[in-house]
């Protein structure tokens, strides 16, 4: 069967998305996916240098005439989140992501599309076969890990390149450059709960967040979408405060320490007659849906009885189960402060991101963000406080830099004249409150110059992740234009 994407355009770039988009993942350091690329570079005679964290080299050489340019470093990461809506049966390790196309955009059908990054590594691997594309000498740089706290740019050799300017393909906007994004650091703290046996006369339920859009934790965070993790606690803190007794079995939501959790769950046991909790819960439910309706339409809560066993039997001491509702509710989540120097720009966030129960261990990782490294550290010491105080034990990781724009940088004046003259627009210079591999590339290689660029990505790190095809053109073409323009 023929892909859908075959005849899209540019078809080398959508032949090489559709290509990656069939690679099983993830795996360790997205190592088939590495293969693929190798094995596509090694086909063509191009060189293919490694390091020790996995990250690829290919190094193109240049359009015959343009030798003596300088060696552009084209640079994107190989892997992606892997998130699917819970009532979808899908298999990251072995099935490829199914694709379809809706009017002027390719989503994927109850996962992650990939497009963040597979469209930028895509869109290097065309230039480099592009019988069209002049340039001069060029490092296709491939990054692994980014999406798992970007350890593969952390861990990059400094001996792998020789190019000292560079075109991150990682940007999600059409008609944008960006020149600086947020640094950021994980708090991973860990709850240890005793536990006893469950009050004979109570029944377990199930008290379960849909629904919610969830989404990047960087680039969605200024649009306030609902933390279905922060709903649920609410919703638990209102029936305490209601004196309506429950026992905590457990409590979870959220996969990933960058993307905003879209579904929680907790498991409790509760009296047999349910209908004050359950009226409890509807309450919760309106007041949630008359604050965040209008950017979570769909949310939900829902509340089913289970059928008893032994692993409902053991609830959490009422001390342990209000030490963490109390940090949970205390945890910041959402915009924490907006820059001063580039307006409408998100300066601080922190995103409450997993809670796992494990037995008696209850797991919790958040991540902030900030472009000032001093608001960073504060905003991790607060949650490190907070989870102190909670009887957790929090562990705060050193972080990456952010990338400090750079608004006289000689490639940036390139690039905006480019897509003045190819595009026919002026392109909005832009920040990112998220991390892009820049801030660590640029503190590993003093003086590189750099800037992003992408296509239009909406949604990304959840199923409802698409890519606007139009701009996946503009954005070749821009790509093309400006390594015609350095050579």
């Amino acid at each position: 069967m023929s892909s859908p994407l075959v005849n899209l355009q540019p078809q080398l770039v959508w032949r090489h998305f559709d290509a990656l988009r069939q690679i099983p993942r993830p795996s360790k350091h997205e190592e088939k996916v590495a293969a693929h690329v190798v094995a596509w570079a090694t086909e063509r005679g191009f060189e293919v240098r490694r390091d020790a964290a996995g990250n690829v080299v290919v190094a193109v050489p240049a359009t015959p005439g343009h030798e003596s340019a300088p060696v552009v470093v084209l640079q994107g990461h190989l892997d992606m989140v892997a998130e699917k809506n819970q009532d979808v049966q899908f298999d990251f390790l072995s099935d490829p992501i199914n694709v379809r196309i809706v009017d002027d955009y390719v989503y994927a059908t109850g996962t992650t599309l990939g497009a963040d990054n597979g469209i930028g590594v895509a869109a290097a691997m065309a230039i480099a076969e592009d019988p069209e594309a002049i340039h001069g000498p060029l490092e296709l740089l491939m990054t692994v890990d980014e999406e798992t706290g970007l350890t593969g740019a952390q861990q990059l050799d400094p001996t792998l390149l020789a190019g000292r300017i560079l075109i991150n393909l990682d940007t999600e906007e059409d008609g944008a450059l960006y020149i600086g994004c947020a640094g950021g650091a994980d708090c991973n703290a860990v709850l240890t709960v005793s536990r006893e046996p469950a009050s004979m006369a109570t029944v377990p339920l199930r008290i379960s967040v849909r629904g919610l859009r969830g989404g990047h934790s960087g680039v969605d965070i200024h649009e306030n979408r609902g933390n279905a993790l922060k709903f649920l606690v609410r919703a638990l803190h209102a029936l305490r405060v209601a004196g309506i007794d429950f026992e905590l079995v457990s409590l979870s939501g959220g996969s990933k320490h960058n993307a905003i959790p879209r579904e929680a769950d907790a498991i409790l046991r509760a009296g047999k007659d349910t209908s004050a909790l359950r009226a409890e819960i509807e309450k919760v439910a309106a007041v949630l849906k008359d604050e965040f309706g209008e950017i979570d339409p769909s949310q939900r809560f829902e509340v089913a009885e289970l059928d008893d066993c032994d692993e409902y039997r053991r609830v959490m001491s009422r001390g342990d189960r209000d030490r963490l509702l109390n940090a949970l509710l205390a945890c910041p989540h959402g915009v924490l402060a907006m820059s001063r120097a580039v307006p409408g720009l998100v300066e601080t966030s922190h995103n409450l991101a997993v809670v796992i129960t494990d037995g008696n261990q209850v797991k919790v990782t958040t991540s902030g963000r900030s472009s000032v490294m001093p608001s960073l550290k504060a905003v991790m010491a607060q949650v490190e406080a907070v989870f102190t105080l909670g009887g957790a034990t929090p562990h705060v990781g050193s972080g990456y830099p952010g990338w400090k724009p750079n608004p006289d940088s000689p490639l940036l004046k390139t690039a905006v004249k480019v897509f003045e003259k190819e595009l026919g627009i002026k392109p909005h210079i832009r920040a990112i409150h998220a991390g892009l591999e820049c801030g660590l590339i640029g503190e590993k290689f003093p003086g590189m110059d750099m800037v992003s660029m992408g296509p239009q990505i909406e949604s990304p790190h959840s199923p409802d992740e698409r890519v606007q095809i139009s701009t996946v053109d503009r954005f070749y073409r821009a790509l093309k234009a400006t390594l015609a323009e350095l050579a």
